[in-house]
């Protein structure tokens, strides 16, 4: 006797009221991305050196355009951060060599261990950059002028200090100090890979890159960052901490700043007091050209990056070209108004996109 089974029929799948988001076409996505400009020029430029310069094509000048670009890279990792943050801070080149002086003279005049004089000069960095952030905050001062007043301060302390406690205008030589070995391998060492020397800075560059890079794109505060910068009133309206996000942006370009203060005084062993002036620029130029907005809000760390590494290939480029230096400047100017003007294409049909 055979027995029919009754089955009973599927649901329906289930319906959704909710519109579907249309893709946005990938020219589109693209051209969104803050460093797409520089992005395009590095390839540029590279192409470029690599054909007028036969010593640009080798694997030991490559090393050494990356090093050159971790010399500019680091600091300009936050001040990136800081210009999308709404700030600028014109003190970062001469606060690389006050925190390279502090670190020798303490360790030197006290026969201290060099980590001692590390991490005083440390202290006093974060000290200088809380200062910055907590007057700009404030007094409601623009930072340009803040830091325009710090850095003539640390020009000035630099000079006089240095004379007044050495008797010249350079540190004495700390090689001989203990703890001077470790803290080189930290800040200033080089290893071999495939058959080239690579410094130390480059991996600490790439790390302080990635480092940023998730606190903008992964973090509540890297939210808070673009939104101090974008609209520091309606941030502030909706519960963002905007003094404290300065005041830690102004921080974080002065622990960078002292970290490669570190590394030139560790690649050295002594300082010139002189020294870092106009570097400041070549940091904001670096952050600019990869696609930070001078008014905040836009930008990012992959792109302060990009710009370092096409003032690397620059400045290195010309002297494998065998060109004269003079014109370096001349070329960065225009670099720099190029980026502006890409930059703030870019941003404009970004917005009209949305």
């Amino acid at each position: 006797m055979s027995t029919t089974v009754a089955t009973e029929p599927s649901p329906p799948p289930p319906t959704t009221d909710e519109p579907t988001r249309p893709q946005k076409p990938l020219m589109a996505r693209l051209l969104a991305r803050p460093e797409l400009g520089a992005f395009a020029a590095a390839v540029a430029i590279f192409i470029f050196f690599f054909v007028v310069a036969e010593p640009f094509r080798t694997l030991p000048a490559l090393s050494t355009v990356l090093y050159a670009s971790s010399t500019i890279g680091i600091v300009a990792v936050g001040v990136s951060l800081l210009m999308i943050g709404g700030e600028f801070d014109l003190s970062a080149g001469v606060s690389v060599v006050t925190a390279a002086l502090a670190s020798a003279m303490i360790s030197y005049e006290f026969s201290a261990n060099m980590w001692v004089g590390a991490v005083t000069s440390l202290a006093i960095m974060l000290a200088i950059g809380f200062a910055n952030g907590y007057l700009v905050v404030r007094t409601g001062v623009p930072s340009f002028l803040i830091t325009l007043s710090m850095f003539f301060i640390l020009q000035g302390l630099n000079l006089g200090v240095t004379r007044l406690v050495t008797g010249a205008v350079a540190t004495p030589s700390v090689s001989d100090l203990d703890g001077f070995a470790s803290a080189q391998a930290v800040f200033a060492s080089e290893f071999a890979l495939g058959g080239v020397t690579v410094r130390v800075t480059v991996l600490w560059w790439i790390f302080f890159v990635l480092l940023a890079s998730w606190i903008l794109l992964r973090t509540r505060v890297g939210n808070w960052i673009y939104a101090s910068g974008g609209n520091a009133a309606s941030a502030r309206a909706v519960g963002v901490p905007v003094m404290k996000v300065k005041i830690g942006l102004f921080m974080g370009v002065a622990f960078l700043a002292w970290f490669y203060g570190q590394h030139l005084l560790f690649s050295f062993s002594t300082v010139q007091s002189g020294q870092g002036v106009g570097n400041e620029f070549l940091y904001i130029i670096a952050a600019v050209v990869g696609g930070a907005l001078l008014t905040g809000g836009y930008g990012s760390a992959v792109g302060s990056a990009i710009g370092a590494t096409i003032f690397g290939m620059t400045t290195q480029g010309i002297v494998y070209a065998g060109w004269d230096a003079s014109w370096f400047f001349a070329f960065l100017g225009g670099m720099l108004l190029l980026a502006v003007l890409v930059n703030l294409y870019v941003r404009n049909y970004a917005t009209q996109r949305k």
